[in-house]
């Protein structure tokens, strides 16, 4: 296989069609067409729908551009580094996070990065969807409590625990003898978690069961802390997150939730060799204190 019709392939797939690669890369439009062209022929298949007004990858073309264009990406900053004679990593790198752990921890990681290894491009997407890394273009991805996905391999990066807070002018609502009842707390919530549980929470007296009663139901943690710091109630939230509040006095916390604590993750496509910019950043993540 031709990789240089196979690079002008993935180029004019990622950028959306062959006008826009031109642009991109200063080729003649004609020249790609033909070297895709060249490709569909050795390869016989069609990778490219010519039919349709924008263009739109087949089947092949779409698992073609999937697989490979990882590992050409690879094979070219491999041959800058040893052009340059440099070791140090470069290029771009794409990163999916969390917004709560994007928020609270991933600017200064980033910052750090940065400073460190100045010839990456280092671009880091805030977000709960749940991403795939290939067809999103992701060179890492950090998930929380992540389900097992034969196609994603990484490390644990992290532990948390999610916490019960509230403001310093809310009361307790625990009893001194709770007995078997669940003790009624007005509460602040995630959208994404149930709003009929109860919570089991740890405190220094035992666990303690509580039924809250939600007020409000939010899309975005951040959200919920500010609801909570202006006083409309109680709510689990990641120890991550509460911290801040709760070391300048805003927060308080009442307990820790019962059940197991948060593992957090980062992965990255288990068909790609892990590159140095990826080896660079996690090297920063974990030295984080």
């Amino acid at each position: 296989m031709d990789l240089g019709a196979l690079a002008d392939f993935n180029l004019v797939a990622s950028h959306g069609g062959f006008g826009l690669a031109s642009r991109a890369a200063h080729r003649p439009k004609a020249t790609l067409s033909r070297k895709v062209a060249e490709l569909e022929a050795h390869l016989g298949v069609r990778l490219i729908d010519r039919g349709s007004r924008t263009l739109r990858l087949t089947p092949e073309g779409r698992a073609l551009h999937d697989r490979t264009q990882g590992p050409l990406a690879e094979i070219g900053e491999a041959e800058q580094a040893v052009a340059s004679g440099a070791s140090m990593p470069r290029g771009a790198l794409r990163i999916s996070a969390p917004i709560v752990f994007a928020h609270v921890l991933l600017a200064r990681v980033a910052a750090d990065f940065v400073a460190a290894y100045p010839h990456v491009a280092l671009e880091i997407v805030a977000e709960d969807r749940k991403v795939d890394p290939v067809e999103d273009n992701y060179d890492l991805v950090i998930r929380i409590n992540p389900d097992p996905d034969e196609r994603l391999v990484g490390r644990r990066i992290l532990e948390d625990e999610r916490v019960l807070v509230a403001s310093p002018d809310m009361p307790k609502p625990f009893r001194t003898d709770p007995g078997n009842a669940a003790t009624t707390v007005a509460a602040v919530g995630h959208i994404a978690t149930s709003a009929d549980a109860l919570w089991r929470i740890r405190t220094d007296e035992g666990v303690r069961v509580l039924s809250p009663q939600m007020r409000l139901r939010f899309s975005s943690f951040l959200m919920v802390q500010d609801a909570v710091l202006a006083g409309a109630g109680a709510a689990l939230m990641p120890k991550l997150l509460a911290a801040e509040g709760v070391a300048a006095g805003r927060l308080v916390i009442w307990g820790v939730d019962d059940g197991p604590r948060v593992e957090i993750w980062a992965l990255q496509n288990s068909r790609r060799l892990s590159s140095s910019k990826i080896r660079a950043f996690l090297h920063v993540l974990m030295s984080l204190e």
